[in-house]
């Protein structure tokens, strides 16, 4: 397919700059892929399609407060720095992203706040891209109590246009968040209450868990006509092998299994078996899916509604068939519903 047909016009207002109220209340759309059926319900309603047996597969990466803002030795200038993934433990040797990037070249500090954190620029990776060295003595837990207290909340700037807000660093996290690694929040769990896991768990309904660390390359933009050409960024995923039980005994069961999320599907996606069944697997991912696409796990998608040209659009219109999800799409900007991680949710039947 090309990058032009993932093209619409989405009204600026409907991209949501704040989570709803109640993560429970947020609006849910229910795509029937047998009918074309669309419903519209409340989050909490998704409980009345899943019974004994299913399981729903939730991403439990953890966000961490990845963005900071520093200030250049001598000349004191305000520097972005967004921290993408840690590349030595020991040497606290990190790989970011500065802005203005100009400004930052080999050689140069950078000072935080009133704090003791400061980090020299030993290499250039990408235009924007550095390689940092934070100068910090001390054991480990402090270092990184330091970056927490100094980092903001990443929310992503491609669509939420407000600055963070303290009651982001628990908006922007699910509930069931574990493994700290990720830069961007996997959305479509966000909507998820302890009550509504409950009401899940009382019904006979599994869920378990796989860690995909969401990175920035989810947001990066298509810059090709053809999407055979696209590359995404590498992250770094885990599927246990308890969640491969878990997973296959429903499979073979024929009943539901749920992906929460186009990160959890990457990760599904990413540890498939000869049989077609889900095998326990860790390493790094560039997968990258667009229609058309058999999908051999997940038989049921729960997500959020996606900016256009978007690679988590792109997968969304893979699982739920082009046609439908462009006809879904119309009726969601019709009906107002709320796009991006902010915003309400999809489930795919």
């Amino acid at each position: 397919m090309k990058l032009s047909e993932f093209k619409f016009d989405l009204p600026e207002n409907l991209l949501a700059q704040h989570p709803a109220k109640n993560r429970d209340e947020s609006r849910l759309m229910v795509l029937h892929r047998d009918t074309g059926k669309i419903e519209h319900r409340i989050f909490k309603d998704i409980i009345e399609y899943f019974s004994d047996g299913d399981v729903f597969v939730m991403n439990d990466t953890k966000v961490f407060p990845a963005r900071l803002y520093g200030n250049k030795e001598k000349t004191g200038a305000k520097i972005e720095v967004f921290l993408l993934r840690e590349l030595n433990k020991e040497s606290h040797l990190w790989d970011v992203l500065v802005d203005p990037a100009r400004k930052i070249r080999v050689g140069n500090k950078l000072y935080f706040g009133e704090s003791d954190m400061v980090a020299e620029v030993i290499d250039n990776t990408t235009s924007r891209g550095r390689t940092i060295k934070f100068l910090f003595d001390g054991p480990d837990d402090e270092f990184y109590k330091a970056l927490h207290d100094l980092g903001e909340t990443p929310l992503p700037r491609e669509a939420i246009t407000r600055d963070a807000e303290p009651a982001d660093k628990e908006r922007y996290q699910t509930i069931y968040a574990k493994h700290i690694g990720a830069v961007a929040a996997p959305s479509a769990g966000l909507h998820f209450t302890r009550e509504v896991l409950k009401r899940l768990e009382i019904k006979g309904v599994e869920t378990t868990a796989v860690t995909l660390h969401v990175g920035l390359g989810t947001f990066r933009p298509v810059d090709v006509e053809d999407l055979t050409k696209h590359k995404m960024d590498s992250e770094n995923f885990i599927v246990p092998a308890e969640a491969a039980t878990v997973v296959n005994k429903a499979l073979d069961a024929k009943n539901r299994v749920c992906s929460v999320g186009t990160t959890t599907m990457r990760a599904l996606e990413s540890s498939v078996s000869a049989h077609n069944r889900l095998k326990a697997n860790q390493g790094w991912t560039d997968r990258f899916i667009f229609p058309p696409y058999e999908f051999k796990i997940a038989n049921t998608l729960l997500t959020n509604f996606h900016t256009p040209e978007s690679t988590l659009m792109m997968m969304t219109a893979a699982f739920a068939g082009y046609d439908l999800l462009a006809e879904a799409y119309k009726v969601a900007i019709k009906e107002k519903y709320r796009f991006f991680s902010y915003g309400d949710a999809m489930l795919i039947l």
